[in-house]
């Protein structure tokens, strides 16, 4: 939930603003707990007493209030709403030196995919998550934080205004995998098709997954192999955080 006013945002859920505490305390602006977390915070208070940051004690009604949702688990940390840092050449040329990979969202809309996405992406190493400026495009909430469970402090967001445009600036530079359901290739092959070089994934919305225009800009389309035969099957697809998964851990493995 967004504070517009203060221009912040509302991390809640104990294993989310644990990680944020850990790695970026310096981000927190107010922070509210009620009274069984408070032993699980308490090296906090001090350096938030030092620097003069609000904390209190609330009832979770005021936790719901807080952070729009019942999902807080005792806690809330107020944190300047999240800048997205726009993809540049410098960035993506560091990739590149460094054999870095990256996953593109290609229109996820909603943001508990996003957060399921970042959870996996930090737990399988892959640094970077670029999403697109279109309406279509969930951005960083305090949903998605929740359920990233911490990865949010792993990961860096970044946005770009055409994922076509960064493909085709990416060719032969880094391999450009996209996800299809009509794809030949099998997603155990994607490590080897990768060849140890960095990597951009691209990860489509699940109504109609990534657009023909970035499907011609990649350079291999990979599938998630079916469970059984095609005339058999009943679900045509994965959620795209659960198909994200398990790209990351053939791509990791």
């Amino acid at each position: 939930m967004k504070n517009k006013e203060n221009n912040e945002l509302a991390v809640c859920g104990f294993e989310a603003v644990k990680a944020l505490v850990k790695e970026h305390k310096e981000n927190i602006r107010r922070f509210y707990y009620t009274r069984d977390r408070m032993m699980a915070f308490k090296d906090l208070f001090k350096y938030l007493a030092e620097n003069k940051i609000p904390y209190n004690n609330v009832s979770e009604g005021e936790l719901e209030k807080l952070c729009g949702s019942v999902h807080h688990q005792g806690v809330v940390a107020m944190i300047r709403t999240p800048r997205i840092l726009p993809l540049d050449t410098d960035i993506t040329d560091e990739w590149v030196r460094n054999n870095e990979s990256a996953v593109v969202l290609d229109r996820v809309g909603n943001a508990n995919n996003l957060g399921a996405i970042v959870r996996s992406a930090a737990f399988f190493g892959f640094r970077n998550v670029v999403i697109p400026l279109d309406e279509a495009q969930t951005s960083i909430t305090t949903s998605s934080y929740r359920v990233a469970q911490g990865g949010m402090e792993y990961v860096n967001v970044y946005s770009v205004k055409s994922i076509v445009k960064l493909l085709s600036a990416m060719k032969g530079k880094l391999v450009r995998f996209g996800t299809d359901v009509e794809a030949k290739t099998s997603v155990r092959d994607i490590k080897k098709l990768a060849g140890g070089k960095g990597s951009i994934i691209v990860l489509g919305n699940e109504e109609n997954g990534i657009s023909e225009q970035v499907k011609k800009n990649c350079d291999e389309l990979v599938i998630i192999p079916y469970g059984q035969k095609k005339s058999s099957r009943r679900i045509e697809s994965l959620n795209v955080a659960q198909a994200a998964s398990i790209i990351f851990y053939e791509f990791s493995n």
